[in-house]
């Protein structure tokens, strides 16, 4: 099938819930031509119920992955399993397409930047286009270039339930398999000036913010790769995923105390515990908190970014704010190089982008909000 005239051809991976809702989103912008796939056919039967676009039907994790598809199109985004971008990845390569994905996993962008080396011109490579790896990247590394010489910078990121009523004070608002990732594997930090791995449920702190408590420890893979951009020339970087108070104590007990994330056997038992347990909840908030410390004018100074993302109605529809985050996020990387804004050929990381055209892209205003509105959180700190 040809691209319709004027408009970009897009194949989306996925029709799960974040990949239904970039499939959408582009729909809605008018100039984008997607084709949406995946093995459910249910699932997309529910998309094309909500927006005109085409479908295929495929089972990218077990079955080969379809290059003639992706010979047709000028972008291939990954909405799947981080198991399987690398696969993706380089079919994408073999055919010309332009790559995108999710990923927050470490190993798996290591890999899509290797392949990214042999790209074609005109040709790009970039994952981790979400929220966190994602945006959180783009707004750490504009507000770092407002200072002469940087010392610390501290981004918190987390995707909470509005109304935590269980004991792990949790609802599932994003992959169960991905968090169980993010708690188990290695963490990327920059301590006292040297690259340094640290381990996942660590690193707790407690802070209030808005008059509200939280707590904050160490996950994978939201740094993305900020740590090689900034490498000598910052003391202090790190990365924490933001719950209620007891979440990480819980959960430390199950992954650590009682071994589950030991195997990938273990893990996957932990996956079916915890959605068989926790219900999902649309009713959700994304928080962003980025603080940087540093030296402007001779003088030692901080400046802080929080920002707070409700779950609301788009497109005639109940989304959750990590639904909408994550989409917007994707959707807008994806406009952004449409429109010429990104590099043109090979990898490319997230800090790459400019804060402001992010902001001012259609899609990417989803997470704008006023200056007086991010500087006036009031935040409070309990190390």
């Amino acid at each position: 099938m040809e691209a319709e005239v004027g408009k970009t051809p897009i194949v989306i991976l996925g029709a799960g819930n974040i990949g239904a809702s970039v499939a959408k989103l582009l729909c809605s912008g008018g100039d984008w031509d997607v084709t949406l796939v995946d093995r459910d056919e249910e699932a997309l039967e529910r998309v094309r119920a909500a927006t005109d676009l085409e479908t295929r039907r495929l089972d990218i994790g077990e079955g080969e992955l379809p290059t003639g598809l992706f010979e047709e199109q000028q972008i291939v985004f990954s909405a799947c399993s981080f198991d399987v971008n690398a696969r993706i990845a380089e079919a994408a390569l073999e055919t010309g397409a332009s790559y995108f994905d999710l990923t927050e996993d470490v190993e798996t962008t290591r890999r899509i930047r290797a392949l990214a080396e042999e790209a074609r011109p005109g040709q790009i490579f970039m994952p981790q286009c979400g929220l966190a790896p994602g945006f959180i990247s783009v707004l750490a590394h504009a507000m770092s270039k407002r200072f002469d010489r940087l010392d610390t910078i501290k981004m918190r990121v987390g995707a909470l339930p509005q109304y935590p009523n269980n004991h792990m004070k949790y609802n599932l608002t994003w992959s169960t398999e991905g968090v169980i990732n993010e708690y188990c594997n290695l963490c990327e930090a920059i301590h006292h000036g040297e690259l340094v791995e640290v381990l996942a449920l660590e690193g707790l702190e407690r802070f209030s913010l808005d008059g509200l408590e939280y707590e904050a420890f160490n996950t994978s893979g939201g740094l993305g790769t900020l740590c090689e951009t900034l490498a000598g020339r910052i003391d202090e970087l790190n990365y924490k995923t933001v719950r209620y108070p007891g979440h990480q104590a819980l959960m430390d007990f199950l992954i650590n105390g009682l071994k589950m994330g030991k195997t990938a056997e273990r893990r996957a038992q932990l996956c079916e515990i915890i959605e068989s347990a926790l219900p999902v909840t649309l009713q959700d908030v994304v928080l962003v908190y980025c603080s940087v410390e540093g030296w402007q004018d001779g003088e030692f100074v901080q400046e802080t970014d929080a920002r707070k993302i409700y779950h609301q109605e788009i497109l005639g529809e109940h989304w959750s704010s990590i639904q909408l985050t994550t989409a917007a996020s994707a959707c807008a990387m994806v406009d952004l190089f449409r429109e010429g804004r990104l590099p043109r050929r090979g990898f490319v990381r997230q800090e790459e982008v400019e804060l402001g055209s992010f902001l001012a892209n259609r899609f990417g205003r989803y997470y704008a909000v006023s200056e007086s509105d991010a500087a006036g959180l009031a935040l409070r700190v309990d190390q």
